[in-house]
């Protein structure tokens, strides 16, 4: 037998090595060795609309996408995400030429940052943020300089100053998530005009992750980028049907922009799922069509998760930002006398039996969000009372 060849050199390339395993899945595992309510990574614990998984099965059954679907995606999933763009936000997009379906909405992002960077490209992003954002810049060569969300008056709020200040003549996009994971916040009116004119006056291109649309509480309103002026043609919109119906391990997710912003994502996703989720694809198509009550209730069921959680952190001893938006609850731990968010979510488990996510590893400032912890709860009203009866053993 051939001796395996030796090296010194190491086997992961140099764009990828600062990125180890994701956090999601070392607390997930955390969870499921220690048998803690996982409160961690955001997915639901039930599923969604029992009529758009039995769409699903019906698709199955009837043979619609269980062979390759159409690159771009199926017509009739790129028709029902256009006539939402245009029903929710009076943006009017063309389903052959202005849509494009993808595997969830982290490919949608890995795909339109390949195809729209130049290595050496900076990419102007808001901090903290979703941890695929720093690898999917590093994987097209760019470099990301983050512009930090900071704590203000209950919320944690974007300085427009300091985003102005970050734009350089090397800056080839801005990558904006609102409603923002972690922190919960919901851009402004008066915030998105102002990023709106920056890119329109520095000719910027801008990305903006919208997967939280349907999940904005009163009295903070989701207000696509792509409707202000001059931004149409400029803006990528991403979104996607996990987080809004509940079936998150489907991976349906989309992109809106104009044609040849399309095309330069689609030259990238198709080196990399190519197509994905066929059957899915046709059950999200019939729920997006869902009427206004479906996401109305959604998003009260939701609300009443949010206070549920917040009163229990609070109770606890836990620094709360109630979130106008998303389902996570960003936490200080300071007031229970802790500052380091990675060790006091290694520990508790142990001490409460639940698993959080520290805000840290969202930051490349790692000690501005050290003593910040993440909590979702997208998780039955039972799960969640139980987890704040838990949480009180940190008060003693």
């Amino acid at each position: 037998m051939a001796a395996m060849t030796s090296t010194t050199r190491p086997f992961l390339n140099r764009r990828l090595a600062e990125f180890g395993t994701t956090i999601f899945a070392e607390m997930s595992a955390l969870a499921s060795r220690t048998g803690s309510i996982n409160l961690g990574q955001g997915f639901p614990d039930t599923d969604g609309p029992e009529e758009i998984r039995e769409a699903a099965v019906r698709a199955l059954r009837d043979g619609r996408g269980n062979q390759y679907p159409p690159g771009p995606g199926v017509p009739e999933l790129r028709t029902a995400v256009a006539a939402h763009q245009e029903r929710r936000y009076g943006l009017s997009y063309d389903p052959d030429t202005e849509v494009l379906v993808t595997a969830g909405a982290t490919e949608a992002i890995a795909a339109s940052l390949l195809g729209l960077l130049e290595p050496g490209d900076e990419v102007v992003a808001l901090e903290p943020y979703y941890d695929s954002y720093a690898a999917c810049i590093a994987m097209a060569g760019g470099r990301r300089v983050p512009v930090t969300l900071r704590p203000h008056e209950g919320a944690f709020r974007l300085d427009l100053d300091e985003l102005r200040a970050a734009v350089t003549d090397r800056t080839r996009l801005l990558l904006l998530n609102t409603p923002h994971n972690p922190t919960g916040t919901v851009l402004t009116r008066a915030e998105l005009a102002a990023v709106a004119e920056l890119a329109v006056e520095r000719d910027l291109l801008v990305v903006t992750d919208e997967v939280y649309e349907h999940l904005v509480f009163d009295p903070a309103e989701h207000i696509p980028l792509a409707t202000f002026p001059g931004m149409r043609d400029r803006t990528i919109t991403i979104s996607s049907s996990g987080k809004t119906f509940s079936y998150t391990g489907w991976k349906v997710g989309w992109v809106t922009a104009a044609p040849a912003l399309v095309t330069a994502v689609r030259s990238a996703k198709q080196y990399l799922t190519y197509v994905s989720a066929g059957p899915f694809q046709y059950a999200v198509a019939e729920a997006l069509a869902l009427p206004d009550s479906y996401f109305s209730a959604f998003r009260a069921d939701m609300r009443a998760k949010r206070d549920l959680l917040a009163d229990g952190l609070t109770e606890a001893g836990f620094g709360v930002f109630r979130p106008s938006g998303t389902y996570f609850i960003t936490t200080d731990i300071r007031p229970l006398g802790e500052t380091d968010g990675f060790a006091f979510c290694r520990t508790l488990p142990k001490r409460a039996g639940i698993v959080a996510i520290p805000n840290a590893v969202f930051y490349d400032h790692r000690e501005a969000g050290a003593p910040f912890v993440r909590f979702a709860f997208c998780k039955r009203a039972e799960v969640l009372t139980e987890a704040a009866g838990r949480l009180k053993a940190l008060r003693g």
